[in-house]
């Protein structure tokens, strides 16, 4: 047959003696709650968050390299909007090639 067991009550700390280098702890020390979520407002311009399909051996490619893919990423696409090898530059390249 089992036995029950009862748990001790806790000690009270009225008959502690209180430490005058380490007072216990009040609310005016703590101050007001601070509650951080995220990581706050960007530093850099705000970039947008969106989704992007990519083939999967680019993805591994990019992963491959370590942290900061998504970083690469960008890079690499802001490089061919800066040489104006989009397809949409291409084509209004071309189409202003016949025109004029």
């Amino acid at each position: 047959m089992k036995h029950a067991i009862t748990l001790k009550s806790p000690k009270t700390t009225s008959n502690r003696r209180v430490d005058p280098d380490n007072p216990p702890w009040s609310e005016e020390m703590l101050g007001p709650p601070v509650l951080k979520r995220g990581r706050g407002p960007q530093k850099a311009p705000t970039k947008v968050l969106t989704t992007v399909r990519l083939d999967a051996d680019i993805l591994a490619f990019f992963k491959a390299q370590g942290s900061g893919y998504q970083t690469r990423i960008n890079d690499e696409l802001r490089k061919v909007v800066a040489k104006g090898l989009t397809t949409r530059s291409t084509r209004t390249r071309a189409k202003a090639a016949r025109a004029g």
